[in-house]
């Protein structure tokens, strides 16, 4: 990974993390307004819900909030956007033995859902309305807001999601400590979606991304997995709603109509670009000189494959929103961020 913070420090450092350079800081006022309150509403809680961003889950904790979910029973769910990816299903069942666990101790359970922004608190609440509505009385609850870009949740709401036993649970805004100093987190919090593209830039994040994947060979591992036949795919392509296609659809029109199967075959022609520049290169991805200078050549190669007329700086923006939007929907791969340590060595 000596490439990577080589190129996030001398070439993106260089050119500043966001438009004041140095430290992201993305701390809106609703956000250190809910900081506080959340604070003040964890003394009250008999369990919290920590959602991290399965890719990031190291990234994705607010270090700010630690000392005081420390002292909390607390369950740290690594969940994503899609609910019917099987992690998340399996997440679900883990929330509901611990559910059973304090219910069976405690007549009424006030349940706390904290988290970065945009790592799905608001959809795995309606996820435990529904495992609730299916094992105790319920009443109607008001679903939570879902959307695609982090600041949905401004306020913290409470929502009665079951009574005998009262089970409540509250949702509240995403929270990020007011200065990321650590530029590569804060590049992996972008890239997630947990900040704001216009605080970063998407070309910074599309480099990084970039970065990731050439350092870690993921390209050379496409060829094969090209060959996949699409069956099933609508679908799955359906329930991801917040991405649009339009966000991804150039001029042509797909010769079979189909948005689903042609974002599928955008996304092989990205992967395949992505594969011929780096099995040609000749430099080492380590250095950062020759790690810079490959991703040059692969967003040449990626605005011929997403066939973006050649416009300098408008030609490299439009690259890197679909480029963002593909990785972002899933059509390049699940991927872990962060380095996780392998728990199965001794």
């Amino acid at each position: 990974m000596v490439g990577i913070r080589g190129l996030v420090k001398k070439g993106l450092g260089d050119m500043g993390f966001n438009a004041g350079g140095g430290a992201i800081n993305w701390f809106p006022g609703h956000m250190a307004a809910a900081t506080r309150a959340i604070r003040d509403r964890l003394k009250l809680a008999d369990l919290v819900i920590e959602v991290r961003d399965a890719r990031i889950p190291l990234s994705s904790s607010n270090q700010d909030l630690q000392s005081h979910l420390s002292s909390k029973r607390r369950l740290i769910a690594l969940n994503k956007k899609d609910l019917a990816n099987p992690n998340i299903m399996h997440l679900l069942e883990l929330v509901e033995v611990k559910l059973k666990e304090v219910i069976s101790r405690e007549p009424t359970l006030l349940v706390m859902v904290v988290g970065v922004p945009n790592v799905g608190k608001s959809a795995l609440i309606n996820s435990i309305h529904q495992i609730a509505s299916s094992r105790f009385p319920v009443q109607k609850m008001k679903r939570a807001t879902v959307g695609p870009l982090p600041g949905v949740t401004q306020d913290i709401a409470g929502y009665k999601i079951a009574h005998q036993p009262s089970i409540y649970v509250l949702d509240t805004p995403g929270v990020l400590v007011p200065s990321i100093a650590d530029i590569e987190i804060g590049l992996k919090l972008a890239l997630s979606g947990s900040v704001k593209d216009s605080v970063v830039g998407e070309e910074r994040i599309a480099q990084y991304l970039l970065a990731v994947l050439n350092t870690r060979g993921t390209p050379l591992h496409w060829k094969s997995s090209n060959s996949r036949r699409m069956e099933g795919i609508q679908n799955e392509f359906a329930e991801k709603v917040e991405y649009s296609l339009k966000n991804l659809r150039t001029r042509r029109k797909p010769a079979n109509n189909s948005g689903v199967l042609y974002i599928e075959d955008l996304a092989a022609e990205v992967q395949n670009a992505l594969y011929s520049t780096l099995a040609e290169f000749n430099g080492d991805v380590g250095d950062e000189n020759d790690l810079e200078r490959l991703i040059e050549q692969q967003f040449e190669s990626l605005q011929k494959a997403l066939n973006i007329p050649h416009k300098a700086s408008e030609g490299r923006l439009m690259v890197s929103k679909k480029f963002l939007t593909l990785f972002r929907a899933g059509k390049l791969g699940p991927f872990i961020l962060d380095d996780v340590p392998d728990t199965n060595t001794s």
